[in-house]
This record gives C-alpha cells, sequence and structure tokens, in this order.
C-alpha cells in the first residue's frame, strides 16, 4: 500500500517553568485514509547513526504488559535487524505487567542501567497510570524522572514515547476528548523534546471507521493482528528517519535547566531489602512463592526473588536511608494489609496496600511514604496494622536520591 508522507509544522506555547515555544514536526502518514500521530521533536539520529556507522546498538524497551508481551517489541526488534543487517543489538526487554511510569522511574536504573546503556530507549506508561489510578502530578513526576535520569546517564540517547489504547480511553477519544495521562507524558516529551506516537488515537480512528472491532483488535492486551498496527506506526518513523538521516557527529539532546516538577523522581532507585533492620516479624525470604494455599496469581520477577515478608499484625522494621523520596516495591495480594509508617520520629501514618486487583493476583505495586523529604539521612520505620489483612511482602525499597 502506498504512503504519503506529509508536514505540518506547527508551533506549540507551552506556558510553565522551563518551557519555550518549540516548532514540533508532525508526521502524519495516511494509510486506509487515517493518519499515524506521530508527533516528531527532535530526531533519532543519534541512534540510528550508531546503527549505521558504528554497526552496533542497545536498544531498551520500558513499559508494562503491553510492552511485556510478545508483539509489537518484537517486530520492532525484527524491524530493526531488517534495516541494519550488519549490526549487532543488544535488546533490553524491560516490560513488567501493571507497572506505570512511577515504577518505571525506580526499577529504570536495575532493569535498564545495570543491562546496558540504550542508545534507543522506547517508554510507555499511559495505560497503567490511568487503570492504577496515579494522580497528574505522579504521572509527570514518574515520566520525568525516566526521561531526565536516562539524559543524565547519556546525553546522546534517542527516546521514543509510546501511547497505547485500552477502553475507557475509547470512550473520551471518541468525544474528541484527549486522555489527560496522555496529555500529561506530553508534557514532559515537550519539555525535553521526545518525539512520541499516540497510537491511542490513530486505533480509535480506526475503530470508528469499522476498518475492524475491538475483539478483533485483541483489546488492551491485541492480538497479533492488533499489534502489528503499533509496530507499523513506529516503522514509518523509522522510515522518515532513516531517509532523512546525514552522516554526522552525534549530537547531545537538549536538557532544559530546570525540570516541569522539582519533585519529579530524577534519580530513582532500588535500596536492598537486606538494609533493612530490627526486623520483627519481617523475615528475608531468599526465595519468595505464594503458599500453595491461596489461589492468586504472581508476576514474572517478582516469584522466586528475594522478599521481605511478614504474615502478621505488629510486624515491624527500620530503614536507614539517604535521599528525598521513599517508598516500597512490594507485591500486594489477597492478604495485603494496612501498614503504618514513621519517619524521622514522627507520627504514624497509614497506607492501604490493598488494591482492588489483589485477590486474584500479587500484583506489583509502588507505594510512597513521602515524596517530599529534605535531601539527606532519614529513618523509617514500617509497621502492620493489626486486622483481618496482616501481610506484607516486599521486593524493594524504592528512594529519589
Amino acid at each position: 500500500m502506498r504512503k504519503s508522507l506529509l508536514f505540518m509544522l506547527f508551533s506549540i506555547l507551552f506556558t510553565g517553568m522551563g518551557n519555550k515555544v518549540i516548532a514540533s514536526t508532525v508526521l502524519d502518514t495516511q494509510q486506509n485514509r487515517v493518519k499515524h500521530y506521530i508527533t516528531q521533536r527532535g530526531n533519532l539520529t543519534n541512534s540510528f547513526h550508531k546503527f549505521t556507522y558504528e554497526k552496533k546498538g542497545c536498544v531498551a524497551f520500558l513499559g508494562g504488559s503491553i510492552t511485556e508481551m510478545e508483539g509489537w517489541r518484537n517486530m520492532i526488534q525484527e524491524d530493526l535487524r531488517k534495516r541494519f543487517p550488519d549490526t549487532k543489538f543488544q535488546f533490553i526487554d524491560a516490560g513488567i505487567g501493571s507497572t506505570g511510569s512511577t515504577p518505571h522511574a525506580f526499577r529504570f536504573e536495575n532493569d535498564v542501567l545495570k543491562k546496558g546503556t540504550p542508545d534507543l530507549l522506547f517508554v510507555e506508561a499511559a495505560v497503567n497510570d490511568h487503570t492504577n489510578k496515579f494522580s497528574p502530578e505522579d504521572q509527570v513526576r514518574g515520566m520525568e524522572g525516566i526521561v531526565q535520569h536516562a539524559r543524565q546517564i547519556n546525553p546522546y540517547m534517542d527516546i521514543l514515547m509510546l501511547h497505547f489504547i485500552y477502553a475507557p480511553f475509547l470512550k473520551q477519544l471518541d468525544k474528541g476528548i484527549q486522555p489527560d495521562v496522555i496529555m500529561n507524558h506530553e508534557r514532559v516529551a515537550n519539555h525535553y523534546y521526545i518525539t512520541s506516537i499516540n497510537l491511542a488515537q490513530e486505533i480509535a480512528e480506526r475503530l470508528k471507521n469499522k476498518e475492524f472491532t475491538w475483539k478483533e483488535f485483541g483489546g488492551t492486551h491485541p492480538s497479533q493482528f492488533g499489534h502489528t498496527f503499533y509496530a507499523k506506526a513506529i516503522e514509518s518513523l523509522f522510515d522518515h528517519e532513516q531517509q532523512n538521516m546525514k552522516a554526522e557527529n552525534l549530537q547531545a539532546h537538549y536538557i532544559p535547566e530546570k525540570p516541569l516538577d522539582k519533585s519529579s523522581y530524577l534519580q530513582g532507585a532500588f535500596i536492598d531489602i537486606k538494609e533493612a533492620t530490627e526486623l520483627n516479624g519481617f523475615k528475608y525470604i531468599e526465595s519468595w512463592t505464594p503458599e500453595s494455599s491461596v489461589k492468586a496469581g504472581t508476576r514474572k520477577g517478582f516469584v522466586q526473588v528475594p522478599m521481605l515478608e511478614a504474615k502478621e499484625g505488629d510486624a515491624s522494621f527500620k530503614l536507614n536511608f539517604t535521599g528525598r523520596a521513599i517508598g516500597i516495591f512490594c507485591v500486594s495480594g489477597p492478604n495485603a494489609g494496612v501498614l503504618e509508617y514513621s519517619i524521622d520520629g514522627k507520627p504514624f501514618r497509614q497506607m492501604k496496600t490493598h488494591t482492588p486487583w489483589s485477590n486474584k493476583v500479587y500484583l506489583p505495586w509502588v507505594y510512597m511514604f513521602d515524596k517530599y523529604l529534605k535531601p539527606g539521612q532519614h529513618t523509617l520505620i514500617v509497621r502492620i496494622k493489626e486486622g483481618t489483612r496482616t501481610e506484607c511482602q516486599i521486593r524493594n525499597f524504592v528512594v529519589n536520591r
């Protein structure tokens, strides 16, 4: 099928701290009368230059279950191999089901950077940020944390932000309303001059044009047929980048003087659970699995791994840490309880850790105890409140350094 490339230049005046008038290029590829919604800011020249001339490249895929499952990710990896047949690629698969931008920001160092330094990073979080009800502020803080951290490590890293579709988005898009979570992530893309692809908009229009049904597409977790539309949009951008690439030296990407939010998770990281002290009822489990009597599923990477676990009320521990935000990356299962916590001797507060999905699956979840600490050393005390649910399984502590 012939593809025609239409280019429209427009200026976006984005008021807010550190924003400027940015000239963006929207690349509209006509296909069955429906556009690919690709907003070009900057380019992918650095990564394509390495793939072409250095014959090596590292590409990372950071996202939730739509990225983790077999589909668009595998298709793009195969596409890159065919485009650059002489290039040796390292692909870092960092998709974890149910996780959005806040978990991504804290696990980026461990799940991506410890495996390699990407030349090209794919990131998506709109679906899980919305379904998990993260606040608009946290949607920005998480996504900005990923982007800023990535560019601090490698200022030449190209980043491509993706927005996938799921049922609640369809209702809004059919009314001409752009989901707030996509707009919040786009704030970050604008601020850091990052190209993005609004796949939610494209699929909604294809459905409206009756090219296929929601069932045929495969729903939130697309069928292989559905994933091809995600891949084709990305490949159309690749086509444009390859056609317009120049043999020039790598250029460091623009990094704003100030972040959108000074509380963004710009230096998110894990703290090992072995750092916890004064364990009272909590135990370090080298290879954790749920009890056989519990009929709940698990997620890859969160079973048969070390956990800090307690099963009774009043169990407690202490953690000394350095940073300006602290929380836990846990699995929220059927008996996930209420945690009481105190930082630096302040009165105890409560955090419910049971989710609407916890009865069916031990769900990976980040709970933040405090996001606004003064930088420096702090002491956290956590205990489980007495009640009907009194379990806690912690995979890692998370800290914004």
